[in-house]
């Protein structure tokens, strides 16, 4: 009888030490921006189960216009942040070590949208305008830019007129500004759904203006890497995250109601959100691994450090702002 007792006793205990062994890890992931389809490979990697398939129970936090991704993971309210380079470099420089463990996004899709009437057809012609700028850290892009073609952002004749653009593309379809800042997945949508033709606008792209930045990176804090069980739960969290992305890319409709169905605001439309995935699938990382390039990694560190100017982004090259740590741990 006691030897029965004991064995149950045993296998009860490791029955319980297999549960625990297997409770899902809990990462909490900040957003950049509200929920929509540019953030849709995460939702898609909850909703079809690739997190919890990894052993982790990932909670989503929406980004908004008073949300800065570097301060919530400074104040330990985050694992891991979605963020763009520029701002993650010049928090970096500013004491807050992130560095960038995957590049789920291989392209920029930041654009500065015009209204051709204004006569604006060469970055030449933008001088003496009134240009929208998102700042909030989107504004680094712009003022590289701005340096390189050597407009003072200051509203003298010889450079360009800022205008502090909200979150939207008011001030272009009001005739506040000559051109707002947009994304190819979003906000030129919405200048189109506001009464524009594309043969009406005039478009720039960062990215043919030898202004590429990386966009969208995934990033922790430094000192945590140095605790190999975080860099382990990173590296699931990334692949299971690659695999959401992927799935998102090959099934964008479905993919586009996922997101859908995590907005909370109620804002979105089913077809706002397919178009956007449809885009946000021509930015992403072909290879499907999210591995940052150091290519793109230096070309966006020199487009910044360039930038010169009255407000430069970065002052000195960063180091240890980037790790394939993450990556080499997947198995």
């Amino acid at each position: 009888m006691l030897r029965t007792v004991m064995g149950a006793l045993v296998a009860l205990g490791l029955a319980a030490g297999s549960a625990a062994a297997q409770a899902p890890e809990r990462v909490t992931l900040q957003l950049k921006w509200l929920t929509q389809s540019q953030f849709a490979g995460y939702y898609v990697a909850q909703a079809r189960g690739f997190y919890r398939q990894a052993g982790l129970d990932v909670r989503i936090n929406p980004g908004g216009p008073d949300i800065a991704p570097p301060q919530v993971i400074a104040g330990n309210r985050a694992d891991v942040i979605v963020e763009w380079m520029p701002a993650a470099l010049a928090s970096r420089e500013r004491g807050v070590p992130l560095v960038n463990i995957a590049q789920p996004f291989k392209r920029s899709g930041l654009m500065l949208t015009c209204r051709a009437e204004t006569g604006i057809r060469t970055p030449q012609d933008l001088r003496g305008r009134t240009l929208g700028v998102w700042f909030s850290g989107n504004e680094y892009p712009f003022l590289a830019w701005m340096s390189r073609l050597g407009y003072p952002t200051n509203g003298t004749p010889q450079g360009v007129r800022v205008l502090r653009q909200g979150f939207n593309v008011d001030p272009l379809l009001q005739r506040q500004a000559d051109c707002v800042s947009t994304m190819t997945y979003n906000e030129y949508w919405q200048v189109i759904d506001g009464g524009f033709r594309p043969e009406q606008l005039t478009v720039f792209r960062y990215d043919e203006q030898g202004v590429s930045t990386l966009e969208d990176g995934l990033y922790v804090l430094e000192s945590r890497l140095q605790d190999p069980a975080f860099v382990q739960r990173m590296a699931r969290f990334v692949r299971a995250s690659m695999q959401g992305w992927d799935w998102a890319r090959q099934n964008p409709d479905q993919a586009a109601q996922i997101v859908l169905d995590n907005d909370a605001s109620g804002a979105q439309t089913i077809a706002h959100q397919r178009r956007m995935m449809g885009e946000v699938a021509r930015l992403l990382d072909a290879s499907g691994n999210g591995r940052l390039d150091p290519a793109d990694y230096d070309r966006t560190v020199q487009t910044l450090l360039s930038s010169g100017g009255e407000a430069p982004v970065i002052t000195r090259a960063p180091t240890g702002a980037w790790s394939h740590a993450v990556l080499d741990a997947i198995r």
